[in-house]
């Protein structure tokens, strides 16, 4: 297959009104179906089933390791992670002993000569395990799994720059791992009482340049639209402070107030949270300061400077999301760890109880999940290149998966026709392609092709609502 076009450098333009038409609730489209759409009739016997018929293909697929640390030494009110508050750290110590009982159990499922190229530790708050603990997960892992030693592998780690003590991140480097992200939000000292995220600026650039120091080779900071107190004045300052940074990645996310769900919400008065038209005129703040100072528009919420790897990716046509964002590693499986981890096809016990509870039983702790179809898999691809590219190429759909795209996707077609009208997508020499202002509606354009969306989810998601796509 030919490398797709990708997204046209020009900024989106806001249109608030059409903006506002097309806000609802939508899938983030990590991945296609959606984890909420996953149901517990998967089970561990399907995850070993799944792993057996990915090792025998014709030439295996690398893997991808994602681990959950749900530990945090405060709550930020903002917060929707899976995440405990604890300061005992001690509770860190006895979790890597049962996350290395379940890579016991995972790792044989899957030959030894499928090496790890990406792996990213996420939380919570990964850097609440101490130096020591975490060599001790690091060294247990790569007896496990094959680690792979090429230059281009990537191993990365969330950080929170409050709590990281001045020889983590040289630690970090001798343990492999060369890109960081860093949790910031906003720099403002309103927001951040409102948020219950007390974080200095000094904090921040330090631990960048610490990074830095220790050979990382990638720095990513994420930053949130819509939180309480949040004015377009004070967001630049956050915005220009970051940039002087210069990190090689930004995330910009819509905060999703959803306090029925995440119990921490409730604690954010919601009268003080930016109007649908204040958080439009912040994203679209995000976007103009960000371009202005250099930064590429992945997609979504992704910025990368110009020789970042996501851009590569994006311009040959190989870039792809997972359950960890926009990834330039291809072709990968995904493999969660720890409590409430998500895999490709399926997720762990949310509750960190009944993931011990399965552990202990010696069981995989699977708690539910999804095998794929046929339709899913030709939705999938048609979703991963709208997400990724801004582009479905209708010719390589077609040869790819034996259709014929105008009959297989009639409804689909027919649900994209007011986003054609309103100028967000184009159809033209066999592509359906994404506009400008279409770029900050993907999740709404990709909408229009899933299945899912047309049935109600499994009862067991109904508690799991999906945030609004602005």
């Amino acid at each position: 297959m030919h490398a797709l076009a990708v997204l046209d450098p020009e900024l989106p333009v806001l249109d608030t009104a059409l903006l506002k038409r097309y806000d609802r609730p939508g899938p983030r489209y990590t991945s296609y179906p959606a984890a909420p759409q996953f149901t517990t009739a998967f089970g561990p016997c399907e995850f070993r089933e799944h792993a057996a018929r990915s090792n025998e293909r014709t030439v295996p697929r690398p893997l991808s390791l994602y681990l959950h640390v749900p530990f945090c030494f405060s709550p930020c009110f903002y917060c929707g992670c899976n995440r405990l508050i604890t300061r005992d750290t001690v509770q860190g110590v006895h979790y890597v002993r049962q996350l290395l009982h379940e890579i016991a159990l995972v790792a044989p499922l899957f030959d030894r000569g499928r090496e790890v190229v990406q792996l990213h530790l996420g939380g919570g708050t990964p850097n609440f395990l101490g130096a020591e603990t975490l060599e001790w997960l690091i060294e247990g892992l790569g007896k496990a799994f094959t680690f792979s030693r090429a230059p281009t592998r990537d191993y990365s780690i969330e950080l929170d720059p409050r709590t990281v003590p001045p020889d983590y991140a040289p630690a970090l480097a001798r343990l492999g791992f060369n890109r960081v992200s860093l949790g910031v939000q906003d720099f403002d000292p309103e927001v951040q009482r409102a948020v219950n995220r007390l974080q200095s600026t000094d904090q921040t650039l330090d631990l960048i340049d610490a990074c830095r120091d220790s050979g990382f080779r990638s720095v990513n900071v994420d930053l949130i639209y819509g939180l309480p107190r949040q004015t377009p004045a004070a967001f630049r300052r956050t915005l220009r402070m970051v940039m002087s940074a210069r990190p090689d990645r930004l995330a910009v996310y819509g905060y999703a107030h959803l306090p029925g769900l995440f119990k921490a919400q409730r604690h954010i008065d919601a009268t003080t949270l930016p109007s649908a038209g204040q958080r439009l005129e912040l994203l679209r703040l995000a976007v103009e300061e960000l371009s202005a100072g250099g930064y590429r528009y992945i997609g979504m919420d992704h910025f990368a400077l110009p020789d970042d790897e996501l851009v590569q990716a994006q311009e040959a046509g190989s870039l792809q999301r997972n359950f960890m964002g926009y990834t330039s590693h291809a072709g990968c499986d995904l493999v969660g760890l720890g409590v409430s981890a998500i895999s490709h096809v399926c997720q762990n016990f949310r509750e960190l109880k009944k993931w011990e509870a399965a552990l202990a039983a010696g069981q995989l702790p699977v708690w539910r999940g999804l095998a794929l179809s046929d339709d899913d898999r030709v939705r999938a691809a048609v979703i991963a290149q709208l997400m990724c590219q801004g582009v479905i190429d209708i010719g390589a759909i077609e040869a790819r998966y034996g259709i014929d795209f105008a009959t297989y996707f009639g409804a689909a077609l027919a649900r994209l026709k007011p986003h054609v009208a309103d100028g967000l997508v184009g159809i033209a020499a066999g592509r359906i392609t994404v506009t400008p202002t279409g770029r900050l509606l993907l999740r709404s354009i990709a909408m229009c092709f899933d299945a899912y969306l047309k049935v109600a989810p499994p009862a067991e998601a109904q508690r799991t609502p999906f945030s609004r796509v602005i």
